[in-house]
């Protein structure tokens, strides 16, 4: 049976001063009026009830997400006592999942995504879900087709194409052989990626078998598979909370792309036939809420004389007043207000770390 894997741990810091520790990007309602998590959870549809989700989050989020998506049942959100990057979130889940279905099939995607049509999405997680049917041994990963020289994703390189209608289907979606996975690029090298032609954006989404990546796992960081493997064996137990912290703590936490999917074989790659947006900083609200005719994003009340190209949000009762500005970004939140060249946005990462260095934590 397909399991879906949501990892949900991330902060969010470029989303600050919305995004804060006690309730980071994921929980926030940037692109519609259901937060990013619920939207990720809702647009699986039937492909999998709430008894086969699972969240993986962090030990402070654990109740927010619960009030956020009261359909789960309370044992399918897990919070990490520590941050350890994807793969030991990913091999936690895959244990967790295979104490209740040992051949069970994950499908693993971040909470911060927005992707649609909902039935299309479906659509290439079932067509993903066949090919490792058909193949037990691999593992899929699915594509973006870039559209710009992104620096900010890693790139995927596309092999060999698999033939047309594999795992029994026709007209199914580019598949190919992973020929090597690429570190996020310098501008240059981005735009040779894009010329290229032969190159997706890297997803961060993946369909696999649980016992696979466990075992990839064993093959490719042994230490790392030995403390995922203690903690598993605890699941069920009334020893689980405390071995998780002691393990989980004990892991020198890396990426899955590095721990595993660099060096895996069988490793194949879908050209996402659905659209996608990463929604990682402010601009990406313009893109999903669109703008109005002077190029306004607006998320709040607001009166704007000669303004153009800003994103604005705020509370609904609370007025903002913008005059003479072009290309801003304007954040307002009870406790915090942000004023910036939009174009310059990634430096609200260099804001967060500047607060904590004043030990400023009430705006963190």
């Amino acid at each position: 049976m397909l399991h879906a894997i949501i990892m949900a741990g991330g902060s969010g810091t470029r989303f600050w001063p919305a995004s804060r520790a006690a309730r980071p990007k994921q929980l926030l309602c940037l692109a519609s009026e259901k937060s990013l998590i619920a939207e990720t959870v809702a647009r699986l549809g039937d492909m999998a009830p709430p008894e086969r989700v699972l969240i993986i989050t962090n030990q402070r989020l654990v109740e927010p997400i619960r009030e956020d998506l009261p359909q789960l049942p309370a044992g399918s959100i897990i919070g990490e006592p520590c941050r350890r990057d994807t793969a030991p979130c990913i091999g936690l889940a895959a244990e967790w999942v295979s104490q209740h279905d040992p051949d069970a099939t994950m499908v693993v995607m971040p909470a911060d995504h927005r992707i649609g049509p909902p039935e299309v999405f479906q659509s290439a997680l079932q067509y993903a879900a066949d090919l490792v049917d058909e193949d037990p041994q691999r593992l899929v990963t699915f594509g973006i087709r870039p559209t710009y020289p992104a620096e900010s994703f890693g790139y995927i390189e596309q092999g060999e194409a698999l033939a047309d209608g594999v795992a029994g289907r026709s007209n199914s979606p580019r598949t190919c052989a992973v020929e090597k996975f690429k570190e996020k690029p310098r501008a240059e090298v981005a735009r040779e990626y894009l010329d290229a032609g032969n190159y997706l954006w890297n997803s961060g989404i993946f369909v696999w078998r649980a016992a696979k990546i466990l075992s990839e796992l064993e093959t490719f960081d042994p230490e790392m598979y030995g403390h995922i493997r203690a903690i598993g064996q605890s699941i069920a137990t009334p020893k689980f909370s405390e071995v998780l912290a002691s393990e989980f703590a004990a892991i020198d936490g890396r990426s899955i792309d590095y721990a595993v999917m660099e060096k895996a074989k069988n490793v194949v790659v879908v050209e996402a036939p659905f659209n996608w947006d990463d929604i990682g900083s402010w601009q990406a609200i313009a893109r999903l809420r669109g703008t109005d005719e002077s190029g306004n994003t607006i998320v709040a009340k607001h009166l704007g004389i000669d303004t153009k190209g800003t994103i604005v949000s705020g509370d609904d009762g609370h007025l903002i007043v913008t005059i003479g500005m072009d290309d801003c970004l304007v954040v307002h939140t009870p406790d915090a207000t942000l004023v910036a060249n939009k174009h310059r946005e990634e430096e609200v990462r260099e804001v967060v770390k500047l607060l904590e260095e004043k030990n400023w934590r009430e705006h963190l």
